[in-house]
């Protein structure tokens, strides 16, 4: 069967300062997603974790298609859709089967609309519903996302953290998505609206079969939603796998280092981070920080290595395989 989604060695270079028409020099340019390949099959949940800046909200909005991609493909049930550009892609069909929840909700709500016209918009786009249909789709998929029918008509400032995260689920689920791009949705909230709300899309997964590709730095999040989970460190996947297996036994010094800090048995990297501004595209971006790095990492990019159960890691020295 063709997998619901295939992202095939994805690029976003931005260019940054430099050039212009008088200079001889092309601008640098800051690489923020390189090389990202993968597949999702259709009502699995994705997970992209890693630190801060690795690029994973750049490739979530490259999937939602709110960027385009600097080079390579995404297609969707097997049409690409990564050639069409993001300004155009609002009318496009598949518009209705990709939507996303961002981080924050009450910043992604138009101070101007109300909760109903909020969840309202996006069929009055992508639907042809109106009317009493439109009106009854927007009640029931409100009550779908635990947001009762007397606060449809209250704005943003007018509701609570966990409201406002209710109505930007519901948002994105009104056009019946078959993706759903989750860029760390409960990150603003409390720790116990953050339960109700993960319990939530939870739920809603189970009850709609849509896949999920699930941004989050929570690691503990992450296991408990996701069945298979990409790893970035500046730009690029260094080890993907199933969540159990990646969480149980990592196979790449980064995500040993990640998997520590959440699990009591702290890694120490040393050294500062790479720039992602031209970075040499002959050694490995975690080279000066790993603990297991040698000397040929810094002259020879990682191979990628395929592991059993489906799993893979870029790594010179796979940790499952023995460190030298």
């Amino acid at each position: 069967m063709t997998p619901l989604l295939e992202v095939e060695a994805l690029h976003k270079r931005f260019p940054i300062g430099g050039g212009g028409w008088l200079s001889r020099r092309a601008p640098a340019q800051l690489h923020a997603v390189e090389d990202v390949s993968f597949t999702l099959e259709a009502g699995a949940t994705l997970g992209l974790v890693g630190e801060s800046g690795c690029g994973k909200s750049t490739l979530a909005r490259l999937l939602a298609r709110l960027l385009d991609p600097s080079e390579g493909g995404i297609r969707l049930r097997g049409e690409s859709i990564g050639a069409v550009p993001a300004a155009r892609f609002g009318a496009s069909p598949a518009r209705a089967s990709i939507q996303m929840v961002f981080q924050d909700a009450e910043g992604s709500i138009n101070p101007r609309h109300t909760a109903f016209e909020a969840i309202a918009r996006p069929l009055r786009r992508l639907s042809p519903l109106r009317g009493g249909a439109l009106h009854e789709r927007v009640v029931r998929t409100a009550a779908l996302c635990g947001l009762p029918a007397e606060l449809l008509g209250r704005f943003p400032h007018q509701l609570s953290g966990g409201q406002k995260a209710r109505v930007g689920i519901a948002r994105a689920v009104a056009t019946e998505p078959a993706l759903l791009v989750l860029d760390e949705p409960t990150s603003a909230l409390d720790v116990s609206v953050q339960v109700v709300i993960l319990g939530l899309l939870k739920a809603l997964q189970a009850r709609t079969g849509a896949a999920f590709i699930f941004v989050s730095h929570d690691l503990n999040v992450v296991r408990l939603l996701c069945d298979r989970v990409l790893v970035m460190y500046l730009g690029r996947v260094v080890e993907e796998g199933p969540a159990e297996a990646l969480f149980t036994a990592p196979a790449h010094p980064y995500t040993r280092a990640l998997v520590g800090a959440v699990t009591g048995a702290p890694v120490r990297l040393e050294g500062e981070p790479r720039s992602p501004i031209d970075p040499d595209p002959d050694a490995c971006r975690f080279h000066g920080r790993c603990p297991v790095g040698q000397a040929v990492c810094a002259r020879q990019a990682p191979p990628v290595h395929q592991l059993p159960g489906g799993r893979r890691v870029a790594c010179h020295f796979p940790l499952t395989t023995g460190t030298p």
